[in-house]
């Protein structure tokens, strides 16, 4: 085994919770107990900062022991690579300690969820190095394998070269090595650390740098109240700038409702206030504009130049908050994109999906970085022979070169296309700096197109205005492109106005010459074009040569160099919270003055300790509502000690201030009534926009389908799905045809539609997705659907939300669907209509919020069930027959028809039958037959193939073909209905045409049997129209036992069946 030798011992972030995660044993790992009973639960308020720290130590440890228990779980489908070799790079070779190793991996692609990816390891990643693949956590076992764990601290060269830290010398690879073969090693994906390493190091306690005044603020009750310093106060005239009172008056004069423009207000005073650190707490229930607001609320720190950290616990929520300050932020702009520079947004490009954001990707600061990048190495150097050269090229020569054209075009034409062949060959410098990844390879692809297209246009001859234009017109393209990534990419501290105001006049300038060059004035004005062109020429020179002196352009030796520099002069800087934690190395010359914390109700309080102790913050703005969703929390024993409880909900807890935005613009009247009684105490008020007309929008026709409603699915049925997760397929196929009747309803009317399905269940999720799959779910889409968690849908809205709360079980059991927060986020995301579909006894019985909901929905007369609109109740029938359900499918008869002319009964061989195909086509054609029947349609006797013999049933039983291989089988029945005879559909089974027959006979002593008047009343036809309506007699005076005798013989028709068993 080789060894590299290592000059210094390497200081490994986290190597405390490193060593602990080292330190447990496969049995220690596996015990769900292990840390159960030795910590103690984190506390509402605490004596010192150490006490505060040492608080969220045992539940950070049990929350990793937690994390790597839940991945032995799933350890047979955890992502994996081959490793090829495995060399040990430690000079000190110490065991426990230090024993780095760099390993070199063989990449292939996997499938995951129907989904073909290539799993790379990443920094933080803790592997499992094995000699083969583990089918369950046993084989880790004893003898069955080898195995070491590691954590990968470095990734390099497209992730086939890591750097690791193992947690015992690899002995096994020893071996390995000296039997050298393919494929004999592997790296097991169990957990990323990077968060929780993170957070450890933001808990230590005997850091200097770190900056501990918010901390200390948020300990004790004992709140600093900044809106009332009394230095402020007194200093209150000297304080007030022009620029503060411009913003006093811009934020009065916006269109924010009172509660929002308070909040603003409270926040630009707070930052003026430098004698005291506070906390300030904006809470923002759904719909009321808290991403609005915020976004005014940067502005307005941008504007007065507020270095300003703003985070979040998720991209998503990072890149939400970040494109509503950059759409507010361009349209202040006046000159292009000058500006931008002051704004960054930095993390992992691909994780964001950054590519998918074109309007963000001149402040993401990878991109930054290239660019600038680029325009420092080849700017001097450009501009002084390749710009201005060319401006300054002897005129005398040109006039010679003229003459020379006149003389002999012929020879002129051999020089053009002799340099336009030189450089053809020369290597193209690219014209501007793309993405790395997919949008770099799109970007080349481009540029090779672009060029494929120039060179063809190169295939012939030259005059000497075409090899000026063209080669004019590659030096303007590449100096426009610098220009402006200079003034984008740059912040506004280092490159001044009037500066970027002659940078656009170069820009100017370029293209009028260009223009000029298009117009071939030069051999067409008999010199008025070079004359023009050298006007131009000079003044353009002009300002070009003054640049350098107003503009200096900075020396770096490196990209990090670059990066470093742009954090520590924009004033606004985006992130995650967890990635703060790099602020604490990069960008700390110039402090920060603010932090703003966005959904910080989702974030435990531990993870909000890294950006709150950043060197120079003044003020902390937690952002949120501790009344939608906690952060995720994997251990119940971490739960029960408040591990997830965030900053925001312990302080609101506490009694700390928060600044409520009171008025919602999202949800209808009719669906904020119930969350805001529920769970905001009706604070909350409807905004006008939702009052108005243009929100009672009707999507299906139907008061089950208003705004509101609450729609009983009685006849679900429970399982274990994806995971071990719960699924309820009969609520499947009911969503399932909503959407259908919506998607038929758009391609009638043509009006936009975006539809949300929302189940707490992943298994319910996978079900719902695998059945709405032919709809598109882009945004942008006339008719989108969304089928998402809880959990995903936060922050989220949409037109139409329809929810699954998938539990339908005898004893009201619901499980976490009780979580009062949950409830919250999955009721407050629709916009126009809410339609919730669950087991209404299951939920009564469950004591829970939805029992005061159903409760609620039959109060205000928007309970329904699921059986009054008929195509819900043929799917739920179809659902059942192909769950085998035949005991709920025997009490379906009165679901299934209980609007139609016709009484239907249907007989238990019919269920028998359906069920045993299992057919869903089957089971929309009879049902679709037997919608028909009961409302009075009947085949006509043209091409019927009748039971032909001279019995009885030959004029009773009918048999309708479904398809190719199976009829319907029915006959009319009669029943006693109070005091009346009336006829009734009596259906009997689903056969094949051979085995009618054999069922007509058995039926025929049932027939025999029947009183003459009862066939005949069966026999009789009441027509209206095109249509037979059932008949209806009075009841004779007879004994109920004559009755039964004469009439009520068809019960035994239950008995038969010619259905195999």
């Amino acid at each position: 085994m080789e060894t590299t030798e290592v000059k210094k011992e390497r200081v490994v972030a986290g190597r405390g919770l490193i060593d602990f995660v080292f330190s447990w044993s496969l049995k220690d790992v596996l015990n769900s107990n292990f840390y159960k009973g030795k910590m103690m639960k984190i506390p509402m308020t605490f004596s010192s900062v150490r006490e505060y720290k040492k608080s969220f130590i045992l539940p950070l440890l049990e929350e990793t022991h937690a994390d790597l228990l839940s991945s032995m779980a799933s350890l047979p489908q955890a992502p994996s690579c081959e490793i090829i070799s495995v060399k040990r790079i430690t000079k000190d070779y110490k065991p426990p300690k230090n024993l780095f190793y760099s390993v070199a991996l063989k990449l292939k692609k996997v499938r995951k969820n129907n989904e073909e990816y290539e799993y790379e390891p990443q920094c933080g990643d803790v592997i499992a190095i094995t000699d083969a693949k583990p089918k369950s956590p046993g084989d880790l076992h004893g003898r069955k394998m080898s195995y070491v764990i590691a954590i990968v601290l470095v990734a390099q060269e497209n992730h086939t070269r890591l750097s690791i830290l193992s947690s015992k010398p690899i002995l096994f690879v020893e071996e390995k090595m000296k039997n050298i073969k393919s494929g004999t090693m592997f790296a097991i994906n169990l957990i990323n650390l990077t968060t929780n390493i993170r957070i450890w190091e933001a808990l230590k306690t005997d850091v200097e740098d770190h900056n501990l005044n918010i901390i200390q603020q948020v300990l004790q009750t004992n709140f600093a109240d900044v809106e009332n310093c009394s230095i402020c106060q007194h200093h209150s005239k000297e304080k007030r700038s022009s620029m503060y009172s411009n913003m006093i008056a811009r934020i009065r004069s916006s269109e924010f409702n009172g509660s929002q423009e308070s909040a603003v207000l409270s926040i630009i005073d707070t930052r003026e206030c430098h004698h005291q650190n506070s906390v300030k707490l904006i809470w923002g229930p759904p719909g009321t504009g808290k991403t609005k607001t915020v976004g005014f609320l940067l502005h307005s720190l941008l504007t007065m130049n507020c270095r300003t950290l703003t985070c979040a616990p998720t991209n998503t929520a990072v890149l939400e908050v970040t494109e509503r300050l950059l759409k507010t932020a361009k349209m202040s702009l006046e000159y292009g994109t000058y500006g931008l520079g002051d704004i960054v947004l930095f993390g992992n490009g691909e994780r964001m999906k950054i590519e998918d954001h074109d309007e963000l990707l001149d402040i993401f600061l990878d991109r930054r970085v290239d660019c600038l990048e680029e325009c420092f190495r080849q700017y001097r150097l450009y501009l002084r022979n390749r710009g201005v050269q060319y401006y300054e090229e002897d005129k005398g020569e040109e006039n010679e070169l003229l003459d020379e054209i006149s003389k002999d075009k012929k020879v002129l034409k051999n020089v053009i296309i002799e340099t336009v062949k030189k450089n053809k060959g020369k290597k193209k410098v690219e014209d501007t700096i793309s993405l790395k990844g997919k949008n770099q390879s799109k970007h080349k692809e481009e540029k090779e197109k672009e060029q494929a297209e120039e060179d063809k246009k190169c295939d012939g001859p030259l005059t000497y205005e075409e090899f000026m234009q063209k080669r004019f017109s590659c030096i303007a393209k590449r100096l426009s492109d610098y220009i402006v990534n200079l003034y984008t990419h740059l912040p506004t501290s280092f490159i001044s106005q009037q500066t970027v105001k002659k940078m656009i006049r170069v820009l100017d300038s370029l293209k009028f010459s260009q223009n000029l060059l298009d117009k071939e004035v030069l051999s067409r004005d008999e010199g008025g074009g070079c004359l023009k062109f050298n006007v131009a020429r000079t003044k353009c020179l002009s300002v070009l040569k003054s640049l350098p002196q107003e503009f200096p352009v900075p020396e770096f030796s490196d990209s990090w160099d670059i990066k470093r520099f742009c954090l520590e002069n924009a004033c606004l800087i985006f992130c995650t919270v967890s990635s703060s934690a790099k602020l604490h190395t990069e960008g700390t010359s110039n402090p920060l003055e603010l932090v703003v914390i966005d959904e910080a109700a989702q974030l435990k309080e531990c993870e909000s300790a890294i950006p709150l102790q950043l060197p120079g913050v003044q003020h902390a703005i937690l952002i949120g509502d501790e009344r939608q969703l906690p952060a995720v929390v994997k251990s119940k024993i971490s739960e029960e000690g408040e591990f997830g409880r965030s900053l925001f909900e312990r302080l609101a807890l506490l009694g700390h201030k928060k600044h409520l935005l009171n008025l919602q613009h999202r949800m209808h009247p009719s669906i904020s009534l119930f969350p805001n009684e529920e769970f905001y105490e009706n604070q909350i008020s409807d905004g006008k926009n939702v009052k108005g007309k243009s929100y009672n929008q009707c999507f299906l026709h139907g008061r089950m389908y208003g705004s509101y409603s609450f729609i009983n699915v009685a006849h679900g049925k429970e399982e274990f799905g994806y995971n071990y997760s719960r699924k309820n397929m009969v609520e499947v196929a009911v969503i399932s045809e909503i959407v259908s009747s919506l998607h038929k309803k758009f391609k009638e009317t043509k009006k936009n539609v975006r539809i949300g399905v929302i189940s707490p269940y992943k298994a319910q999720v996978y079900a719902i997705q695998e059945n709405l799959k032919i709809y598109s779910d882009d945004a942008s889409s006339d008719f989108a659907v969304s089928v998402r968690s809880v959990d995903g849908f936060q922050g989220g809205e949409e037109d139409v939300i329809i929810i699954s709360t998938v539990r339908c079980n005898g004893n009201g059991s619901v499980g976490f669907l009780s979580n009062r927060q949950r409830a919250n986020v999955g009721l407050t995301r629709a916009r126009y209509c809410l339609w919730v579909l669950g087991s209404a006894e299951t939920l009564i019985r469950s004591g829970s919020v939805w029992k005061k909901l159903v409760v609620d929905a039959k109060k205000r007369r928007c309970y329904h069930d699921a059986g009054e609109d008929k195509n819900l109740a043929y799917a739920m029938t179809a659902a059942l027959v192909d769950l085998n359900q035949l005991n709920i499918l025997l009490n379906m008869d009165l679901l299934l028809f209980q609007n139609a002319r016709w009484k239907v009964c249907l007989d238990d061989a019919f269920w028998r039958s359906m069920v045993r195909v299992k057919n869903n086509e089957l089971c929309k054609q009879v049902f679709s037959m037997l919608e028909k029947l009961s409302n009075g349609w009947r085949q006509p006797h043209k091409g019927r193939k009748r039971i032909v013999h001279d019995k009885i049933s030959s004029e009773l039983l009918e048999h309708y073909k479904v398809n190719d291989q199976l009829y319907l089988v029915w006959t009319i029945d009669i029943i006693q209905e109070n005091s009346s005879h009336i006829q009734v559909l009596k259906v009997l089974d689903i056969l094949p045409l051979s085995k009618i027959a054999e069922l007509a006979k058995q039926l025929e002593i049932l027939f025999e049997s029947y009183e003459l008047d009862k066939i005949k009343h069966c026999k009789y036809k009441c027509s209206e129209g095109d249509l037979i309506v059932p008949m209806r007699w009075s009841v004779p005076n007879v004994s109920a036992k004559a009755y039964r005798v004469k009439y009520l013989l068809s019960e035994s028709l239950a008995a038969l069946s010619l259905s195999d068993d």
